[in-house]
């Protein structure tokens, strides 16, 4: 096959994979046999623990795509037109967004290759990374931005295609911080003076963090998820444990949406299990508000809506909180009926954040 000059090994390696693939298509088709794609399933039900990654995977129950009904066969046809679209981006180096796969799809000659949503065009990716074993980002595949930033001690280089830039994620940085790439894998640790990594769920709160100094007075790295992590973002945090060896911790809102923001970035999620291994980090801490902190600080609280409710009785069955801890404070937080944002600490100063629940919790973990 032809490839461009500039194509890396590990594109090339990605590229002959989608291939691979389309060509089991083909075998199956001169075989006689209906083509056939299967993949694990991806709900709660098939979440197994991995006892040495420490992480949630995927179980053993699989589902098929089968040319066999009108929906898997569209299915398939999509998957093949998709395979064609990522082979010739990855033989010309070039790269998308997934909201640009969606709409590329409608020049596509057979309408029923056409994607009808965005949610179907994600899916699929996630489908070939599953089946290709490839992750997205060696499709070179990127989300729409996410935001996420980093602040704190840490000089780092990162390969762009305008060549190769060194960053200090504190004294080359305005107050926004370092933006986290699409592929965080582009990213070499250089020089890092940080003792933790604090990950913080709202824009809010990261502001007040930086304004106060924190990351300078703590030698922190405070990474801003942006609401639910993207897979940059938990990438990111995973390399930042492995490689330099600093603990991570989560400070999120005290309600179950951020429960399951920490459950993300510890244990992985239920769209990424097949991903866990890289993306997540079952060291990181929760530092966040707990139901104990809303009785114990007598902090401005919400009460819990119906799926509130509904979303910690279902926490109480997902394995990545069936531990004491968790159980202990979603059961208190069911009793109390309320639930708080980490801005609510701000009642008792704008400085008591920074100045004395951070500090007591993280000297309580042995990190300060």
């Amino acid at each position: 096959m032809s490839t461009d000059s500039d194509t890396t090994p590990d594109t090339e390696e990605a590229r002959e994979q989608l291939i691979d693939l389309a060509a089991d298509f083909y075998d199956q088709f001169a075989d006689g046999e209906v083509p056939t794609m299967t993949i694990p399933t991806r709900t709660k039900s098939n979440i197994v623990f991995d006892e040495d990654e420490q992480v949630w995977v995927y179980g053993d129950r699989d589902s098929t795509r089968s040319a066999k009904t009108i929906s898997g066969a569209e299915k398939i046809l999509k998957a093949v037109y998709t395979i064609d679209f990522l082979s010739q981006q990855l033989e010309e180096d070039r790269s998308s967004t997934l909201r640009e796969l969606y709409y590329l799809s409608e020049s596509w000659d057979l309408d029923e290759a056409q994607f009808n949503t965005q949610d179907e065009s994600n899916n699929l990716i996630e489908d070939l990374e599953i089946v290709s074993d490839v992750k997205r980002e060696d499709f070179h595949m990127r989300p729409e931005e996410s935001g996420a930033k980093v602040m704190g001690p840490l000089l780092l280089r990162e390969q762009t295609n305008r060549g190769d830039r060194e960053i200090h994620c504190q004294d080359d940085v305005g107050q926004g911080g370092y933006q986290i790439p699409n592929n965080p894998d582009t990213i070499e640790f250089l020089d890092n003076d940080a003792k933790f990594v604090l990950c913080v769920e709202t824009g809010g709160m990261r502001d007040r963090l930086v304004e106060n100094g924190f990351d300078d007075e703590y030698d922190a790295l405070v990474v801003h998820l942006g609401g639910q992590p993207a897979r940059a973002t938990r990438r990111l945090i995973k390399r930042l444990h492995d490689e330099l060896d600093l603990p991570v911790t989560v400070f999120t809102d005290g309600d179950p949406w951020s429960y399951r923001i920490f459950g993300s970035v510890s244990y992985g999620s239920i769209k990424s299990a097949h991903l866990s291994e890289y993306l997540a980090t079952p060291e990181a801490q929760f530092i966040g508000i707990r139901p104990e902190d809303i009785v114990e600080y007598e902090l401005p609280t919400d009460p819990l809506s119906d799926s509130d409710v509904n979303a910690l009785e279902s926490e109480l069955e997902d394995p990545r909180f069936q531990t004491e801890f968790w159980e202990e404070q979603i059961e208190l937080q069911l009793d109390i009926n309320k639930k708080a944002e980490q801005q609510a600490l701000a009642s008792r100063g704008l400085d008591f954040v920074t100045d004395t629940y951070l500090p007591e919790r993280l000297d309580e973990m042995g990190l300060l």
